[in-house]
């Protein structure tokens, strides 16, 4: 049976998933962001960035959606970013598949991410990474852009928020343009930890 179609990202109490500029990506708004996911065993581990790390229950929520994704699909912007900023052994580990307009052969990186250029649109896409997922799940990995046409196309079933005690004030909304007229959401879960709120909804079409 085939698994999920979800996202997962960190929100800014005001809304925001990141600032406007790709300049700004690793700035000190973004590093506010996220900073609750740095000192996770498990970020750690993935990144290769030496042994450490602390456990408990945000560790688990990052290992468990790393676990449950067969493959991943992202948007030109956060690839051209992500080009920029991953390590060699990409932080994937899965089939990557990214929506652009540019024509470019597979890219193949160390420890089993290898990024798919797919060039006629988010569907044909999420067609090829759920036959790449098997019975695991897909993940929409961003941007807000890429996140929003497929929620707006009613392909998402579900998705989670990490909402962190941040403000940005301005940059990209996560809903900015949604098509709330055709979109339902259902509380899965709410969960507080020392540095977050854990949102979980399932999403339904209105």
């Amino acid at each position: 049976m085939a698994g999920k179609v979800f996202f997962s990202v960190s929100m800014s109490l005001d809304g925001f998933i990141a600032p406007e500029s790709l300049g700004d990506l690793m700035g000190r708004q973004w590093m506010e962001l996220q900073r609750w996911i740095f000192p996770l065993r498990f970020f750690r581990e993935n990144l290769k960035l030496g042994g450490g790390g602390e456990e408990g229950r945000d560790n688990d929520i990052v290992r468990e959606t790393f676990e449950r994704t067969g493959a991943s699909v992202m948007g030109k912007r956060m690839f051209d970013a992500g080009e920029q900023a991953w390590p060699e052994e990409a932080p994937f580990h899965t089939p990557v598949f990214v929506v652009t307009h540019e024509k470019r052969d597979p890219w193949e990186r160390p420890g089993g991410t290898t990024f798919h250029f797919v060039n006629d649109g988010i569907e044909t896409a999420l067609d090829q990474a759920r036959e790449a997922a098997g019975d695991r799940d897909v993940r929409i990995s961003g941007g807000g852009a890429t996140i929003l046409e497929y929620v707006n196309a009613g392909l998402i079933d579900e998705f989670s928020i990490a909402l962190s005690p941040v403000l940005f004030g301005s940059g990209i909304r996560l809903f900015e343009g949604v098509d709330a007229g055709r979109v339902a959401l259902e509380q899965v879960r709410a969960e507080p930890t020392q540095r977050v709120t854990h949102l979980t909804y399932a999403v339904r079409e209105r």
